[in-house]
């Protein structure tokens, strides 16, 4: 069966990196106990390429920032719906937003992909 990623892509201060990481932890943790079968934080180290659109041109990455890509892997769309529900109830989630983000959640890019090679 074809797993549902969902996938993230956001802009990150470079000084607000093992703010993020602590955050990423915890919340991947919320993700895996309600049945998240992978969670994913990459931050950006090689990010200059010679061709086509980068990361932070598309996202207007400033001097002193960096680039965070991110997945979650599910069984399904449908697992990742019943999964997303429950998450965003889960207290632990809720106290986690009530914090200050080490990130603008205003340009944080978001989709929700079929796998269709999965090796």
């Amino acid at each position: 069966m074809a797993k549902f990623v969902d996938g993230y892509v956001l802009p990150l201060p470079k000084k607000k990196v093992a703010a993020y990481r602590r955050m990423a932890t915890r919340a991947g943790k919320v993700w895996r106990d309600h049945g998240a079968l992978e969670f994913r934080e990459c931050v950006g180290v090689d990010l200059k390429v010679e061709w086509g659109p980068t990361f932070p041109g598309q996202l207007k990455v400033k001097r002193n920032e960096t680039v965070v890509f991110s997945w979650i892997v599910f069984k399904s769309r449908a697992d990742r719906d019943r999964i997303n529900a429950k998450v965003m109830k889960d207290p632990r989630l809720a106290k986690m937003m009530k914090e200050p983000m080490p990130f603008d959640g205003k340009r944080i890019l978001y989709g929700g992909f079929r796998a269709i090679v999965d090796l």
